[in-house]
């Protein structure tokens, strides 16, 4: 059985850019949503236990048919939203010298070319969905994936992701995703990304 994560500070800690109000609902109510109903779709299923979510979406091919879009969609917000909190952080912090800045400037030639790059793919992804920075075998890239959809479903390693359901922002900012995705970048933990790009 899943159970959701706590999250690793205050519902508070990220005011002013994100309210402790959308965390409250977002992490207590739609994120727990997402970890029942996994554990709704698995229950008759005992041969996928013991499996970690990032296992059954890696390999959704390898999901009994009458379950697998249950285990795309659910266990992907299990998924991501776990990713999620931890790459958040009330310290603000700063992207530093080091192998993930290299990687960065050599990819998106510069890491304010980055931050509009991925700024431009959270905003333009349509509806419901997640901006990500995933690392591939042939380096970093920036991507962006409808509802729960994973990167790890398609090979690819996330390291920074950014949800872009309204779920995330409308309390605060209603249909300002713009202005909600510029305050993210306030709380973004870089030495934590930094700890998954060097993983």
């Amino acid at each position: 059985m899943f159970t959701p994560p706590d999250l690793p500070y205050p519902y508070n800690a990220l005011e002013p850019h994100i309210d402790e109000e959308t965390m409250k609902i977002h992490h207590d109510k739609h994120h727990a949503a997402y970890v029942q109903n996994l554990n709704d779709a698995l229950k008759d299923f005992p041969e996928l236990a013991g499996k970690e979510a990032e296992e059954l979406i890696a390999s959704l091919e390898a999901i009994p048919e009458e379950i697998r879009t249950k285990v795309r969609n659910q266990g992907g917000g299990h998924v991501n939203h776990s990713l999620f909190w931890t790459i958040m952080s009330p310290a603000k912090s700063l992207l530093k010298a080091g192998d993930l800045m290299e990687s960065l400037n050599k990819t998106f030639g510069g890491f304010e070319t980055f931050q509009e790059k991925f700024s431009s793919s959270a905003i333009g992804r349509f509806g419901s969905g997640w901006a990500w920075l995933v690392k591939t075998d042939s380096g970093l890239e920036i991507t962006d994936t409808p509802n729960q959809d994973n990167p790890v479903s398609s090979g690819k390693t996330p390291i920074l992701g950014l949800d872009v359901w309204e779920h995330a922002y409308y309390l605060k900012y209603q249909n300002s995703r713009a202005d909600y995705i510029k305050a993210w970048w306030n709380v973004v933990d870089w030495p934590q990304v930094e700890r998954l790009f060097k993983s």
